[in-house]
């Protein structure tokens, strides 16, 4: 157990250390999701109603859980590159936990999660952002939001260890996640939607998970969505982490 958890510590502090050297995924990061609240609050702002709430209230929470689904991009990518350049290879033939592998690029998003919360929620309180929460409340949104990306984080380890290569992994991955994210309330009222979207918008996680983080950092009535998403962040990790595992195993013996 002792050599997984510093073995796991080094591979994410890897690819943490590798981040200042790629500016390109320190864009995704940083620039990015700064682009996205822009466009949404003074682009799409004026013609959304939101009952109750202003738009840029009722889109910051909204925004950050779909900045965190994505960040498991980057282990999809990184893991599917190192996998055709021989690098996990090299890994395996280490005296090294197998385990750390998938343990510290998962680890690593927790950070990059972390960056891009801090960085949204900078730029929603610079543009009229404001919390209706006491700090337990906010910090307790922060951490839901890191165990639900972390949990998407095993979503994308699997799809790159899965996929033939990282511009398959980037086009499938958008393609499952980026619909998920729409068909929810993050960046609308449920109830302004068609029928059948509606009914898909309630019962999907991110809807879920959003109306969480506004009950936690608006005052919104909670209902069941904070155990609620706690509960679809635990399940997705009990899924796809084994899942993820399982496959990273296979691989190992098919090489």
């Amino acid at each position: 157990m002792r050599r997984l958890v510093s073995d796991t510590l080094v591979i994410a502090e890897r690819n943490l250390v590798r981040l200042p050297r790629a500016p390109d995924l320190l864009l995704a990061f940083t620039v990015q999701p700064v682009m996205f609240v822009l466009l949404f609050v003074y682009v799409f702002g004026g013609a959304i109603s939101t009952p109750g709430y202003t738009y840029v209230d009722f889109l910051i929470p909204g925004i950050i859980v779909q900045n965190i689904a994505f960040g498991g991009f980057v282990t999809a990518l990184g893991l599917n590159e190192d996998l055709h350049k021989g690098l996990i290879d090299r890994f395996r033939s280490l005296p090294m936990a197998r385990a750390a592998v998938l343990g510290g690029r998962t680890l690593a998003d927790v950070v990059t999660n972390l960056l891009s919360i801090v960085v949204l929620l900078a730029t929603g309180l610079l543009i009229g952002f404001s919390f209706d929460a006491d700090a337990a409340e906010i910090v307790g949104g922060i951490g839901l939001l890191l165990l639900f990306g972390y949990a998407f984080s095993w979503v994308f380890a699997l799809l790159g260890l899965l996929v033939s290569s990282p511009e398959a992994a980037n086009s499938v991955g958008f393609i499952a996640v980026f619909p998920l994210t729409f068909i929810s309330s993050a960046f609308v009222p449920v109830d302004s939607m068609p029928a059948g979207l509606q009914w898909f918008a309630e019962i999907n996680p991110f809807t879920v998970m959003v109306d969480a983080m506004r009950a936690l950092w608006l005052g919104a009535p909670a209902g069941n969505s904070v155990w609620g998403a706690v509960v679809w962040s635990l399940g997705i990790l009990a899924v796809f982490a084994p899942l993820a595992v399982a496959r990273y195993r296979r691989t190992a013996t098919a090489s």
